[in-house]
């Protein structure tokens, strides 16, 4: 090691690094993996490399690639570099994401070959990916494609591409649920190639078919780029792999930084398994761990420590901190979900700093009745997120629609939306003859002089018109249970669940959000008000980012952040681990469950001082579970030997303890989450160990003594 680089860092810059990450900034020649665990300040050590490639080993600037995540992690790692080390370095530096290098290298190919591409990302071209796309799919499927259905059809499509899928294997992946998947994809493809049409996906594709084919052009930047040094390398594709693994041979100077313990984006086709292969493929790699976590306290990074161990295929790595313990990890456990968001309320109105606090959820609907719950209390807030379906979803535009009959009977528009979705079995051919009838007489009205019905048909229209004027009347929460059950709309909502491949408990929880926001309006006139008001301070709330706001934000979205205080929400079985993961578990794979487990560890991962988990066992007034994930976490937490547990010093066998209802006892067995106390009056009795801590049922005997 250059000792003299080492106190230049020390001394200039003030950057001391630890031994693990020393060795990997010296690092220099041939493969190389660096594991670093949250808060390990990898893009420090990133940064450090650079220098001393360039500084001490005299490498051209020029022949560095350094490859990232995403165009704001490209930007923060060229500042950091510059603020640094720039005086140092004339030279421009290459930063970049491995998109915006493709793209760079198509354009160069398209010059020489005369070709002019058109990229049809975003919404200001006449060719536009969205329009191509809604288009292909009406041709298709003969339907409009609602929001939601068309961000599941453009992950399947960017899904397809980055794990190199063939598409007549497309069958065998039951995660994409989309109609007719293989001939919607077939004619995009074709229509993009005949009219020179690339998006995002594309320049992945093509910049790979243009090294492989093209051998100048391959030799051309592999003597440009002789040393590649990849960031968040858990989160690259197999076709990313492909295009990086090309350029960098056969010097394979290529230093990747990655986490597989963080690895969540298996949907847009992240390819972990090359990750943990990487030694495989390369003989020759060094493995550099830097596990030391600079971010958390003790009592955060012990549980999440012990916490991904759970998962088995993963590199073994010891999460460990030098930071002092703090106040413990805490699993909050309350009745349901209101009960949630009166917990949270009441923490937050405690809290001074707002922007350093953040509440996680797993997905991004969670974020509605939180920005209408935090909106009320007066609590400022930043949505990270910014895809929010939710005011445009079907379901909301259904409840809309009959809540716009219940008030206006003649709204022939809202009653052609709604007429097969609720009981009664009104044809297509009676609802035309409702729009043909100009009238200003009620729908129902008009129904009952259809000359095609029997006298049992117009007994249900008669029964519909009493029921919608039933409805009127009704405050909204009543009236949104009075749709679901009276007018059988649930029933509606579970064939067309079944027919479409929906979630059913995905549109539960999205009436459930409506029905909170109505249970605070009193009349269907205040809960439309209501929800537009919603709409605009969601929308609003982008102009708190560097406020002092509290962050909501997906978990996903979270990932490379740290708050002070972090508050993960809504976990619960089928939600967090989703329902999907949970059966294929079941069915012998647990793939899509450890990435969950991932996701739920980058969520802790997130906290410095305070991190507060929890769940519920009731929701839409039914029975729900704690995630699984809870349960996992309560065996570590209350371990006896746990540093979060606060009775740890006592709980040892052969100590005297008092059980505040019971009496004194003397501890006879500890075995993970069961306690064993033998009282001498009763003899011995079994107990979670994990209630006794939470409702404080157990403490010194030493306590009583004077």
């Amino acid at each position: 090691m250059d000792k003299n680089f080492i106190n230049t860092l020390i001394n200039n810059y003030n950057i001391n690094l630890n031994e693990q990450q020393l060795a990997a900034v010296f690092h220099t020649e041939g493969p190389a993996v660096i594991l670093a665990v949250p808060g390990a300040g990898k893009t420090t050590v990133l940064v450090c490399r650079t220098a001393n490639l360039i500084l001490n080993h005299k490498i051209n600037p020029k022949n560095l690639l350094s490859i990232t995540f995403s165009k704001a992690s490209a930007k923060d790692m060229k500042k950091r570099f510059m603020n640094i080390f720039g005086k140092h370095v004339s030279e421009n530096i290459n930063f970049s994401t491995i998109h915006s290098f493709a793209f760079f290298l198509i354009r160069e190919y398209a010059y020489l070959n005369n070709i002019k591409y058109t990229l049809i990302e975003g919404n200001n071209q006449n060719f536009n990916k969205i329009k191509i796309l809604k288009g292909i799919y009406h041709n298709v499927n003969g339907s409009y494609i609602s929001d939601d259905k068309l961000e599941e059809l453009l992950n399947a499509i960017g899904y397809i591409k980055n794990t190199m899928i063939d598409i007549s294997d497309i069958h065998k992946f039951q995660s994409l649920q989309i109609k007719h998947l293989e001939d919607i994809f077939n004619k995009y493809e074709e229509y993009k190639k005949k009219n020179l049409l690339i998006d995002f996906d594309d320049m992945l594709t093509l910049a790979l078919q243009i090294l492989k084919s093209n051998k100048n052009m391959l030799n051309k930047y592999r003597n440009i780029y002789r040393y590649i040094q990849v960031d968040e390398g858990q989160d690259t594709s197999k076709i990313q792999n492909e295009i990086i693994n090309l350029l960098a041979y056969p010097n394979n100077n290529l230093f990747i930084v990655a986490d597989d313990d963080q690895s969540i984006y298996g949907f847009r086709g992240a390819c972990p398994e090359d990750l943990i292969n990487f030694n495989k493929k390369f003989t020759n790699a060094k493995t550099f761990y830097m596990e030391q976590n600079f971010r958390s306290t003790k009592n955060i990074v012990s549980v999440c420590n012990s916490f991904i161990k759970n998962n088995n295929y993963r590199y073994d790595k010891n999460l460990f901190t030098k930071n002092v313990a703090k106040r413990p990890v805490t699993i909050v456990k309350v009745k349901d979900e209101i009960t949630q968001y009166e917990y949270l309320i009441k923490q937050l109105k405690e809290i001074n700093d707002f922007s350093d606090t953040a509440i996680l959820y797993r997905n991004n609907i969670s974020s509605i009745i939180l920005a209408e719950k935090l909106n009320r209390n007066g609590i400022p807030f930043y949505i990270r997120d910014s895809k929010l379906n939710f005011f445009n979803h079907w379901v909301v535009n259904d409840i809309s629609d009959f809540l716009k009959l219940a008030l206006d009977m003649n709204n022939v528009q809202s009653f052609e939306n709604i007429y097969y979705k609720m009981k009664g079995f009104i044809s297509k051919v009676a609802m035309q003859y409702v729009k043909n009838n100009n009238n200003s007489k009620s729908v129902f009205t008009k129904l009952m002089s259809f000359p095609n019905f029997k006298h049992f048909q117009l007994k249900n229209i008669s029964m519909l018109n009493t029921d919608f004027k039933r409805l009127a009347k009704k405050p909204p929460y009543d009236a949104i249970i009075f749709i679901e059950k009276q007018l059988e709309y649930s029933e509606h909502l579970k064939k067309r669940c079944k027919n479409s491949k929906y979630s059913y408990e995905g549109i539960k929880s999205i009436l459930s959000i409506l029905k909170s926001i109505a249970l605070e309006t009193n009349s269907t006139v205040g809960f439309f008000a209501r929800l537009e008001h919603l709409q605009n301070i969601i929308i609003e709330s982008k102009n708190n980012n560097y406020k002092n706001a509290i962050t909501l934000s997906t978990i996903h979205s979270s990932k490379g952040l740290e708050f002070k205080n972090v508050y993960m929400i809504d976990l619960i079985d089928g939600a967090f681990p989703s329902t999907s993961s949970i059966e294929s578990y079941e069915m012998g794979q647990p793939k899509a469950l450890e990435e969950e487990r991932r996701l739920f560890y980058v969520g802790m991962t997130r906290a410095k001082e305070v991190l507060d988990l929890i769940t519920f066992n009731e929701k839409n007034q039914q029975r729900v579970f704690y995630s699984r994930f809870i349960n996992e976490l309560e065996e570590i937490i209350y371990s006896s030997n746990s540093v979060n547990n606060p009775l740890k010093d006592i709980l040892k066998v052969g100590s005297e303890i008092e059980h505040i209802k019971i009496g004194n006892g003397k501890i006879t067995a500890i075995n993970n989450n069961t306690i064993t106390i033998n009282f001498n009056y009763m003899g011995e009795k079994d107990f979670s160990l994990s209630t006794c801590i939470e409702r404080n049922l157990l403490r010194p005997v030493t306590q009583l003594k004077h």
